[in-house]
């Protein structure tokens, strides 16, 4: 009795003691970039005033740096395939740095055009990072709590998620009488903080795990190996299907609830922070509690019905129980991420570096959703246009159904 107690004990714990001080090192790392990704929205509004650019031009804050993402997503896997983690994350670092002090000369000048190159190697940086990150948490424990383990570090990219638009967003937008904080300072401040983390990981030595392995493979054939592969494909598209819900959902929260006079535009702002953003951490950090009680296969698709219920409560456009289908997008989205990208790359073994690197090209889907909601928006309703994460939650709904009953 005692030795199962005990094999079940060690089972769900959920990080090694040997790599308890890795675990918390990367784990800050999910901290900075959900920081970064979360005040691009600021950043919309701060150049629209304060530069003149239409919303149409804003938006390429994004795309600009979701393009980033997408380019540099296979170098980023390729580069950590042969030179290892910690490498990987110091490289990714030094991106992010170089980016956020790139502010300070393209504020010099004035020119649009040179922020959207600051942010798009801001983009490459945070890639970089996410690639190495992501994996590397799933392989400091058992398998069985790998998902778990990936909840736990992606809740505090939710933490800032909300600390991000708050902090950046009550520098760059003030009352009236008040002098405005330079875009630059934020982001050099930013820049030398993340410059002090990658000389801080230049002397942490990180395990490296399945170096060797990596080795007796070309990264040609894992490539061609992985997109044989049916079970990594379809999780590869159903990650894609779910950035572009979530990232979609929160482009247009305020739209959505300021459209009726639910809420003025400041509120909204504070809501999808606080109460959106807020929520979806809080959630995350559950639901990586729950998966280590339950196989993460099934909480995912309890959750996957869920969200589709939300966004078709959207669509539906009745009232109250339209708003909490909104909210229950957010609670019920959290886990997702982590946890369909814990099932690709578990047992890859050797290809988990490449395979990782592939993963990450997925925010482009939100780049993709971004668009064509605005579009539908246009022409139909705000509410009308929640068909586009509904279609995005319907596809890992069915993902999510097909793990669980193994046929991928």
């Amino acid at each position: 009795m005692e030795t199962i107690a005990n094999t079940r004990k060690s089972s769900f714990s959920l990080v090694k003691k040997e790599y308890l001080i890795p675990f918390i090192l990367v784990t800050s790392l999910f901290f900075m970039w959900g920081f970064a990704r979360s005040i691009l929205d600021v950043l919309n509004k701060h150049f629209q005033e304060d530069y003149g650019v239409s919303m149409g031009q804003s938006a390429l804050i994004q795309a600009t740096t979701y393009v980033g993402y997408f380019l540099m997503a296979i170098p980023a896997g390729l580069f950590i395939n042969r030179w290892g983690y910690r490498k990987g994350v110091v490289l990714g670092l030094l991106f992010f740095s170089i980016g956020s002090l790139l502010f300070i000369p393209s504020e010099h000048i004035m020119s649009f055009n040179a922020f959207l190159v600051s942010l798009f190697v801001i983009g490459c940086g945070l890639v970089v990072l996410e690639t190495a990150a992501n994996p590397y948490v799933t392989e400091l424990g058992s398998r069985e709590t790998a998902a778990s383990r990936l909840n736990l570090s992606q809740s505090f990219n939710g933490l800032g998620c909300i600390l991000g638009p708050a902090i950046v967003g009550g520098m760059l937008f003030t009352s009236e009488g008040e002098e405005a904080v330079p875009v630059a300072v934020p982001y050099a401040t930013m820049g030398i903080v993340v410059l002090l983390a990658a000389v801080m990981f230049c002397k942490v030595q990180l395990p490296e795990i399945n170096r060797t392995q990596a080795k007796e493979e070309s990264s040609g054939n894992i490539m061609k190996r992985l997109v044989r592969s049916k079970g990594f494909m379809l999780g590869l598209f159903a990650l894609f299907c779910y950035e572009i819900a979530e990232i979609s959902i929160n482009s247009f929260f305020i739209n959505y609830v300021t459209d009726d006079g639910w809420m003025t535009p400041r509120t909204a702002s504070f809501v999808l922070a606080f109460g959106g953003l807020g929520l979806f951490m809080t959630c995350r950090v559950i639901g990586s509690w729950v998966m280590s009680k339950i196989a993460a296969e099934r909480v995912l698709l309890f959750c996957a019905i869920m969200t589709v219920i939300g966004a078709a409560l959207i669509t539906a456009n009745i009232g109250a129980l339209s708003k909490a289908g909104l909210f229950a997008c957010y609670a019920f989205e959290a886990i997702m991420f982590p946890t369909i990208f814990s099932i690709c790359i578990r047992g890859l073994g050797s290809s988990t570096k490449i395979a990782s690197s592939f993963l990450m090209m997925t925010p482009l889907g939100g780049a993709v959703g971004t668009l064509s909601m605005g579009f539908m928006a246009d022409v139909t309703s705000m509410s009308t246009a929640f068909l586009i994460p509904l279609a995005g939650y319907a596809v890992v709904l069915i993902y999510s159904y097909m793990v669980v009953q193994k046929r991928v």
